[in-house]
């Protein structure tokens, strides 16, 4: 079968999906699928066989090589950030009837707006920190902000991720600049109140019976958060399994998997939590999870026993069903 690795992006985690993508073009079964590698970048759509820079046909999602077309029997998406995690690039192959390998464009625009999922996870039960949400052109004061969420306090853009645009404030005096900061690198901010407490992550996929939490890493940073340099510049320490006990480890697993049976997430997925007063309270989802060697799927997988070529292969047989 012919696979579509996609890359890219319209915002700043485009450099983080080109390290995913090597993982999986390095990873992905040779005997089964042929994999094709296709970058988006704004309006450039491109297939790069060995540097030719072909297009692909947006109609159909087809390139033409050496007079061949090539039409693909799968999307492997790996786009973090718009258009491959905010439902954008669902909806298109959903139109044109390729399968991709994430969740479906509704789900996909809910969990990429961290205010309204979270409010949606609080309705269902779910423990979630308390937040605002800001428009540009909206009529707030700071005082009015602190005053509800108190300090510190988190914030950043409602619509991005890798914590471009994410900032911790302490005191009253920096927290427009952060606001403008956060509005530089998206449409929409969000400000959560802070949560002390343990950071873990967990992982989780379908594998065609059920559901499977993967083992639960704990983020230990001396940054303010964890934060890009705390993610991919080596400024944290991963813990796996995290330092909690079985009775926490197996809540947060079935927390985990509620979450993705209720949203109907699909593929891999990861959940983030802050454990506070033994209490797990959900920080977002991600729908396309980082790949790359400095990512922390990966090394749950591994730690589960689980190769990435076997987990890739799963991801694109659950989609084609």
């Amino acid at each position: 079968m012919n696979i579509a690795v996609i890359d890219g992006g319209f915002s700043e985690e485009a450099q983080i999906s080109f390290k995913s993508a090597d993982t999986i073009m390095n990873n992905l079964n040779n005997t089964d699928y042929r994999a094709h590698r296709i970058r988006i970048i704004d309006k450039n759509w491109v297939y790069d066989p060995n540097g030719k820079q072909l297009p692909v046909d947006k109609n159909d999602f087809s390139v033409l090589l050496e007079d061949k077309i090539i039409r693909f029997d799968c999307a492997l998406i790996v786009i973090h950030g718009t258009p491959g995690e905010d439902g954008k690039l669902q909806a298109y192959f959903d139109l044109i009837d390729i399968p991709y390998t994430t969740c479906n464009h509704l789900t996909s625009t809910l969990t990429f707006n961290k205010y309204y999922c979270n409010r949606v996870l609080d309705s269902l039960g779910f423990s979630c920190a308390k937040a605002l949400l800001l428009k540009s052109q909206d009529d707030y004061s700071d005082k009015e902000i602190i005053d509800y969420l108190k300090l510190p306090c988190f914030v950043k853009p409602n619509d991005g991720g890798s914590s471009f645009g994410a900032s911790k404030v302490t005191t009253e005096n920096t927290l427009s600049e952060a606001i403008k900061n956060a509005f530089a690198h998206g449409e929409e901010v969000i400000v959560e109140e802070f949560l002390a407490g343990t950071e873990v992550t967990n992982g989780v996929y379908f594998n065609g019976k059920q559901v499977c939490p993967l083992p639960i890493t704990e983020i230990v940073t001396s940054n303010a958060f964890f934060d890009y340099n705390a993610k991919y510049n080596g400024e944290s320490t991963e813990i796996t399994p995290a330092r909690i006990s079985d009775q926490l480890t197996e809540k947060i697993k079935s927390i985990t998997k509620e979450i993705y049976e209720k949203l109907g997430l699909a593929g891999v997925c990861r959940v983030d939590y802050i454990i506070r007063e033994n209490v797990p309270c959900v920080i977002e989802i991600n729908t396309v999870p980082g790949q790359s060697a400095e990512s922390i799927t990966p090394k749950m997988a591994a730690i589960e026993g689980i190769s990435l070529e076997a987990l890739y292969s799963t991801l694109i047989e659950q989609a084609i069903r």
